[in-house]
Order: C-alpha cells, then structure tokens, then sequence
C-alpha cells in the first residue's frame, strides 16, 4: 500500500513540476518526461534481461547447495542467531543459508550474486507466508537488511574513483564502513523495535557487538596497506571468495553424489522465471522514478535543502553530494550516475566528490529492492518495510555526512 501512495506521488508531483515549467517557458518539459517514461521502460527491461543470465547461474548453483545439504549446514550454523532476528522462521529452515549468503555476497560487494540468493530466500519465507500477498515479519527484516546495504569491500566505488583520477581512490574505504555499519544497526535495531524482537538477548548482542569488531578489525588491516595494496587485496580477496563458494558448492554434490548438472539446470530454469516475473514490477518503478526526475522535481528539492541549511548558518558543503543520497533509495544506476557527475564536476579529491561516494556505499536502493524482491513472490502489502528502510537510509546519509565532516572537513 505504500509503495501505492508513492508511486502515484512521483506522477502527480512530477504533472505538477511540469505545469511550472511550462507556465516559466519550457515548452519542452512534458515532451522530456514523456521520453523519460519510454527510456525508464526500456530500462528496467534491459536490467531484467541482464539479471537472466546472472539469476541462472547463481540460482543454479544455490539449487546444487541445497542439494548437496551445503544450505541446510549454513541454517543450522547460524541458527542461534538468526533463530532470534527471524524468530517467525522455524529453526534450521533452509531460508536460513539462503539469507546467509545473500548477507555474504552484499559485505563483499559481490552485487550480482547478492540479488540471486536474495530472491531465492524470498521464495523460501513466501513458502511459510499464510497470507501470500502481505509481507512477514521475517521478510521485512531481511528486506531492511538489504537496503541498509552493509558492505565491506565496496570495488566497484574504489575503481571509479581511480578512474577518475582521485589521487588516494582508497580515502573512502573506512569512511564508506562506518557509515554502512550505523545504516545497518539503525535498520536491526529500528525493524527490532517494531517488530518487538528483544536485540538485548545475549547472543544477539554478542552478534552484533561482533559484528562491529570485525569491521573494526577490517578497518584496522586495510589501514596499514598502501593505496595500491589495498585495491590488489580487494579485488583478488572478492574474486577468490566468489569462485571459492562455487567450487564449494559443486564439490560438496559431488561428494554427496547428486548430478550436480541435472541440479544446476533446475536451478537455472528457476532463474529464468524468476526474471521474467519481475519486468513488471522493475517497469512501474523506474518510470515513477524516470518521471520525478525529468519534471525537475529532484533538482528542486536538492534546491530547496540548500537553501534551507543556508538560512540557518549551517555548512552548505554537503548539499552539492545531496542528489546521490536521495537517488540511492530509488535508483542504483541513478546514484552511480550523480556521483559520477559530482566527480566529475568538483573533482574526485574535493569534498563534495568524496561525500557523493561515501553516500554510494553508506546504503543500498530501497525501492528497487522492494520492488524486485516483493514483486518476485507477488506481495502487495509491504506493512513497515518502506518506513524502516527508508529510516535505515537516512540513519546512513547523516552517519556520512558527519563522517566525512570527521574525515574531510
């Protein structure tokens, strides 16, 4: 229902945002928002398409894993844990391994395999879901899990800032960590209270608590490193883990004797359909998002934060690094696009160019998550997952604002 309310907002602003536009003289504004609705379209078709291959494959060898009783050992390893985050999910289910390694695949950066086991624990929790059009409790949290997007190799931000000539591309790495780890226990802590899932229990604490010390130590080690080490070990420490799951996989059925072919192509079908199911969903959301943003609307909301922050004697500097933060929810390539132009246009080494990153990898995209992860199991009714989600990104943009005040300023 939420989703319902705002993407009707996005083309009702958007009509309105026009109508000034044009009543200012740009007789063209409907004409680029119309185009916006045909390339938005086409868009989300080519990303559906792109997935095909990708969903395949993953899906493939997430269905060898299971056979082989690889997941069901993932489940039960982390049961204690998970038994407490999703206490609505029977213990050692196998969704359980499944939302391990999507969690996995999000830390390392490893995007294109993220999304596959992400859909595939959908799939498993929409199997215990008594009302199928309503999201659970479970889904919801994992769902907030994602779109806080805790990453600790974040590659793929490293290698534009590189490319576009930033003299340390690696200044953002722990910057990027710290700001993803509060997203991240804003959005435990906010989907906790919610749900009235009690964080104080012991293992929960201990688990979270750990959770920052590992990234403590994360931090710690890459900050011995030169620049030059650092991208080397991430990339090669990314790649190797990726094969290394795979390999695992594959011989792990071996060993237990199942046609790890026959299982790889029941997999793969299920990719398959699973991509088909989403056009619709990745349509509707790109084009609400298309339109908002070819009617101006966006840049007149930046506009008016500016504005806002200058009256009140505030620091405007970060503003300039303000539209990656609110196209992230909407938009990955959106985002990836304004922080690319705000390299561009102030420099990979100034403020604004390195707060744009940090924005990049504080969070992950909300709405393209909801839209692709609800729509591959058809729920409609997503309760408090957009309000936690979105209060989980916005615990990330202040987290990075003010980091990159610490870091930068």
């Amino acid at each position: 229902m939420v989703l319902n309310y705002i993407w009707i907002a996005f083309f009702v602003i958007a009509f309105i945002f026009a109508l000034i536009g044009l009543a200012m003289g740009d007789t063209t504004i409907f004409q680029k928002i119309v185009d916006s609705t045909f390339d938005s379209s086409k868009n989300a078709f080519e990303i559906s398409l792109g997935l095909t291959g990708v969903l395949a494959l993953w899906l493939g060898i997430m269905k060898i894993g299971e056979k082989a009783g690889v997941v069901n050992v993932l489940a039960r390893a982390l049961s204690p844990v998970f038994t407490r985050l999703f206490p609505d999910i029977p213990k050692n289910h196998p969704v359980m391994g499944s939302i391990f390694m999507n969690i996995a695949s999000n830390m390392l950066g490893l995007d294109n395999a993220a999304t596959p086991t992400g859909l595939k624990a959908m799939q498993q929790m929409q199997e215990l879901n008594t009302k199928k059009d309503t999201a659970t409790n479970p889904m919801i949290m994992f769902l907030v899990l994602n779109t806080s997007g805790l990453t600790i190799i974040p590659t793929t931000i490293l290698a534009f800032r590189a490319s576009y000539g930033a003299a340390q591309p690696t200044d953002v790495f722990i910057p990027i960590l710290l700001a993803t780890l509060v997203a991240t226990l804003a959005g435990i802590i906010i989907t906790s209270l919610w749900q009235r899932i009690n964080i104080l229990q012991p293992v929960l604490l201990a688990t979270l608590l750990g959770m920052c010390a590992f990234v403590g130590i994360i931090i710690w080690g890459f900050g011995q490193m030169d620049k030059d080490t650092m991208n080397t070990v991430t990339t090669l420490a990314s790649n190797m883990i990726l094969l290394g799951i795979i390999l695992c996989f594959i011989l792990a059925g071996f060993w237990k004797k199942v046609n790890v072919y026959d299982a790889f192509i029941e997999g793969a079908k299920e990719g398959f359909t699973t991509a088909v199911k989403i056009i619709p969903y990745l349509v509707a959301i790109l084009v609400g998002i298309g339109v908002f943003r070819a009617s101006g609307a966006m840049d007149m909301v930046i506009q008016g934060i500016s504005w806002s922050v200058e009256q009140c004697g505030l620091n405007a500097d970060f503003v300039g690094a303000l539209p990656t933060a609110i196209m992230k929810p909407l938009s990955g390539s959106g985002a990836r696009g304004m922080m690319l132009e705000a390299m561009k246009n102030y420099g990979p080494d100034s403020f604004v160019g390195r707060l744009s990153c940090i924005f990049q990898g504080s969070t992950d995209t909300t709405f393209y998550i909801l839209a692709v992860y609800f729509g591959s199991v058809s729920i409609r009714n997503t309760r408090h997952a957009v309000a936690c989600g979105l209060l989980a990104d916005l615990a990330g943009v202040i987290a990075a604002i003010a980091i990159a005040y610490l870091f930068f300023g």
